[in-house]
């Protein structure tokens, strides 16, 4: 069904086994620091692997994690669905790390398992450079190294990290991306430096989720408000993960109230939801809304644009059954634009190297 859409997957998360499978890619010094300091795991992510929403039921191995090599991402999604070309983000804890240069290294590590362990095993492939954001430097070095292979498309932080987003602080990891043509990636997560809400810590995993989509809201907020879009106008930015209905009540909020106080932010010159259309788009898995059709078209005109919504499996996270991989409301019609249009005009690498 999907097939003759010739789909472009803008979230697939290969899973990394452990610490051993990253170590050849790491000089004799952290291979060392691996060994004697007894790291066998980054899997510190919010949510378990064992956790039904983690991992969907039959994609899961005996051990009970997803997959981890490309043969079982063939199978399981891209040969299932048809999928011409599917991006990689890959989700581990290299930056949860504190110490800067482990994180650097870690992530390094991460990259190059990436590259030649997928994107050298099937051509259909890209990937995300995953960006050790606690350093500013070592994030725009880590782009500088791996921009010049086209098959990096895009670059990957958390959306909740140690300070918002749009600070000036991370304008040069802005720039770096803007001036080779990767969008930058922000998907949900948290760095957990600070709590998960603006009231404290949470209890729940359930709160956790939820709050995701109000960092999202605070990301998107600091990026407009700090003028990086204005400063930078070839960026584009791809929430990932994010949900969708949120966005045009927060839009109205935030313009109503850019209104009266624009004076304190001159650089941005235009209507907030102008430059969100031009430089913003969003992934739809998971789409935060019901499977009435009639409710998600009213949605998507609030969106005021068909343009915003890339497709997505969020694979082998379980948001859908089956084969059902396109959120249930959105009409058929506009799954060419969300499934490749939307995706190639977003992505610049994939427009040179896109599979026809």
């Amino acid at each position: 069904m999907f097939s003759r859409f010739r789909p472009i997957d803008c979230d697939l998360h290969p899973m990394v086994p452990d610490m051993r499978a990253l170590t050849p890619y790491m000089d004799e010094f952290w291979r060392d620091q691996v060994e004697e300091r007894g790291i066998t795991t980054l899997d510190t992510q919010s949510w378990p692997v064992r956790s039904p929403k983690t991992i969907r039921q039959d994609w899961r191995g005996a051990d009970g994690r997803g997959a981890g090599t490309v043969e079982l991402l063939r199978a399981q999604s891209m040969d299932r669905l048809g999928t011409a070309m599917g991006i990689l983000n890959p989700l581990y804890g290299v930056q949860l790390v504190f110490n800067e240069d482990m994180a650097a290294a870690f992530t390094r590590a991460l990259n190059d398992w990436t590259r030649a362990e997928w994107l050298d095993r099937d051509d259909r492939l890209r990937a995300s450079i995953v960006l050790p954001l606690q350093s500013v430097e070592a994030s725009v070095a880590e782009i500088e190294r791996l921009a010049p292979d086209p098959r990096f498309v895009q670059v990957l932080v958390l959306v909740m990290g140690e300070v918002p987003l749009g600070r000036r602080h991370y304008w040069p990891v802005l720039e770096a991306c803007a001036r080779h043509g990767l969008p930058l990636g922000i998907h949900a997560g948290s760095a957990y430096r600070h709590p998960q809400t603006s009231v404290g810590w949470t209890s729940w995993y359930l709160e956790e989720y939820a709050a995701n989509q109000q960092a999202f809201q605070s990301t998107l907020a600091s990026l407009l408000t700090e003028g990086a879009f204005s400063k930078f106008p070839d960026l584009r930015v791809v929430l990932l993960e994010s949900g969708v209905t949120w966005l045009p009540s927060f839009l109205w909020r935030l313009q109503k109230t850019w209104k009266g106080v624009r004076f304190e932010v001159p650089w941005v010159d235009r209507l907030p939801v102008e430059i969100v259309r031009d430089q913003v788009r969003l992934t739809v898995q998971p789409l935060d809304a019901p499977e009435d059709g009639a409710i998600v078209q009213r949605v998507m005109d609030q969106l005021r644009s068909d343009a915003l919504l890339l497709w997505a499996s969020d694979w082998p996270h379980w948001q859908y059954d089956g084969d059902a991989a396109m959120p249930p409301g959105i009409p058929e019609s506009l799954w060419p634009k969300l499934m490749r249009d939307n995706p190639l005009a977003t992505y610049q690498r994939l427009r040179e190297g896109v599979v026809a």
